[in-house]
């Protein structure tokens, strides 16, 4: 990569954010489409954030993806497009003359994982682990996806309560439902659910298993990735028979999305962008029927 004083910047915030893996294939979307930039990762403490964007505004930033845990907070500092809005979260700002727009790719990544792996859950059940904005993307997506019903099982009750409230009032259309944090309650909805979604943040730490155990037929996917794919409700998931699959096709996909938005280009292939991070983490093609072709 030639970086020279007209080189645009991009990159993403979070806390962490070193375990990121957006810079490698963001870098190499940059190379192919050959454009004069640079990705890279920027470690934003929550009580920083504020600061934080100003900094990039100053720094003359053009666009940077947003993770754990600012994708909620940061929805308060940008003008938002219609699906972030509705949403309530961005994952995806760019630089415009009146200042930081942002959207959502998050739940157009969703989708696409689903439609990929080639399993119709329309009028069907979801089980969704989680209420922050990952979910609300996630729900988002489920909701366009046409599911009929969705429990939504999260730690802490309070938090859960306002997340169904905001759920119930976005998406009438959907049968919403929360669940206690158990295993009793968790295993009959699991019974009942062709998908199930983890979109908090547990995995993310090493040797961390999921609170959990899961049962009945159908797809599992995980919002959260490790190199070797085995995240922790991956590895719940396949326990229990499920195809399951952890977030790397989800990362992929919505940063390629991301990418097209802020270069105003096509969309880099998602089947292609996914084998190749997989042959650099040294893991197991994963199977994506409707990811032949972009």
């Amino acid at each position: 990569m030639n970086i020279n004083g007209a080189s645009k910047i991009y990159g993403i915030i979070g806390w962490p954010v070193q375990h990121s893996l957006s810079p490698a294939f963001q870098c190499r979307f940059i190379q192919n489409k050959d454009i004069n930039a640079v990705y890279v990762p920027f470690a934003v403490a929550p009580e920083l954030l504020v600061t934080a964007m100003h900094g990039l505004q100053a720094l003359g930033v053009a666009g940077f993806n947003v993770t754990v845990p600012h994708k909620e907070s940061l929805f308060e500092l940008v003008e938002a497009d219609a699906d972030a809005k509705k949403i309530g979260a961005v994952n995806t700002v760019r630089r415009s003359a009146d200042g930081w727009q942002a959207s959502n790719t998050d739940w157009r990544g969703f989708k696409a994982v689903v439609e990929g792996l080639a399993v119709d859950v329309s009028g069907k059940q979801a089980l969704l682990f989680g209420a922050g904005g990952t979910a609300r993307a996630v729900l988002h997506a489920l909701a366009v996806l046409k599911l009929d019903k969705v429990i939504i099982c999260n730690r802490n009750p309070d938090r859960l309560d306002s997340f169904i409230d905001w759920a119930r009032e976005s998406y009438p259309a959907l049968h919403i439902e929360p669940l206690a944090w158990q295993q009793s309650d968790v295993s009959l909805a699991c019974q009942q659910s062709a998908l199930l979604i983890n979109s908090t943040s547990i995995g993310l730490k090493p040797d961390q298993a999921f609170p959990f155990v899961l049962s009945g037929d159908g797809m599992a996917m995980d919002a959260v990735y490790r190199p070797d794919g085995k995240t922790a409700f991956v590895e719940a998931a396949s326990q229990a028979g499920r195809l399951a699959v952890d977030g790397l096709p989800m990362l992929i996909a919505q940063g390629a999305i991301a990418f097209g938005w802020w270069h105003d280009c096509d969309t880099p292939d998602f089947s292609q962008a996914l084998q190749q991070m997989q042959l650099d983490l040294g893991r197991r093609e994963m199977l994506l029927p409707g990811w032949s072709s972009n």
